[in-house]
């Protein structure tokens, strides 16, 4: 049975049972419908709670959300779910970028972390071949103008770019470009010479990093990845998969996730 509640004006849906919380959190150009097959898989052992990032949702007011303020809402909303107990975090794309920063602030509040094909993409660590930059540049440019023209117009860039990458979240017109803050304020910092933040994601709790093999660019360091496996507890997997690794493979991220829960 699922239970819905608001918080913060958000509204999260907590399904499942279980002395462990697990907080799924996506990102661009999803809504909380992406963790369906995890729900089903984990709700058997695990309180599962997931919401539409603030400012996804096509049915509410177009707004910004800074870093800041996305973290006070995720702080809010775990509080609300988990008052007493430290949460799981699976986290993919932005889900990655914001849930990362909550973790830096609250670390007390997570007790480990599943990550999906976003690591330690802000890292020194990081360096990408010229072809890659560019295709990165390009699309975030793309939807940093979307967001900033808005209307009809910002809508129809989204949804073509969301065509072109494969967009497998559901319905197509609930794709938006209310979705595109993250990209207007991280290129924003990068043209006024500002950090979007000084908190550099380093990971002390256990972690799961899951990411895909097949796309054009990547979002960690072979480094992240050689850490993560050195660690007792963590690991880092890559699946023949590209950027959205539990629709593209969704049995083997699945088992991977089960197995490492159970400590296998």
């Amino acid at each position: 049975m699922q239970e819905r509640i608001v918080v913060d004006n958000v509204d999260v849906f907590i399904e499942g049972q279980g002395e462990d919380t697990i907080v799924m959190i996506h990102g661009w150009p999803d809504t909380y419908r992406l963790w369906d097959q995890q729900v089903a898989e984990l709700k058997e052992s695990c309180r599962c709670v997931r919401f539409t990032l603030p400012g996804f949702d096509i049915t509410k007011p177009r707004k910004l959300y800074t870093l800041e303020e996305e973290v006070a809402i995720f702080a809010h909303i775990i509080d609300a779910v988990s008052p007493d107990k430290p949460v799981t975090l699976m986290l993919h794309d932005w889900g990655c970028f914001w849930g990362y920063q909550y973790y830096m602030r609250h670390q007390e509040r997570v007790k480990q972390i599943i990550g999906i094909d976003v690591g330690d993409v802000d890292s020194k660590d990081m360096h990408l071949p010229p072809k890659m930059i560019a295709f990165t540049v390009a699309y975030q440019l793309f939807l940093a103008a979307a967001w900033n023209i808005g209307g009809a117009v910002g809508d129809n860039m989204t949804r073509w770019l969301a065509r072109k990458f494969n967009f497998r979240g559901g319905d197509i017109n609930l794709v938006w470009s209310g979705m595109n803050y993250g990209y207007h304020l991280r290129w924003k910092h990068v043209f006024t010479g500002k950090p979007q933040t000084d908190k550099l994601f380093e990971p002390k709790c256990p972690m799961l990093f899951l990411y895909g093999k097949t796309k054009p660019t990547m979002f960690h360091s072979q480094k992240f990845v050689d850490e993560l496996n050195r660690r007792p507890g963590s690991r880092a997997i890559g699946f023949e998969a590209g950027h959205w690794v539990m629709l593209d493979q969704p049995a083997g991220v699945s088992a991977a996730i089960r197995d490492w829960l159970a400590g296998k």
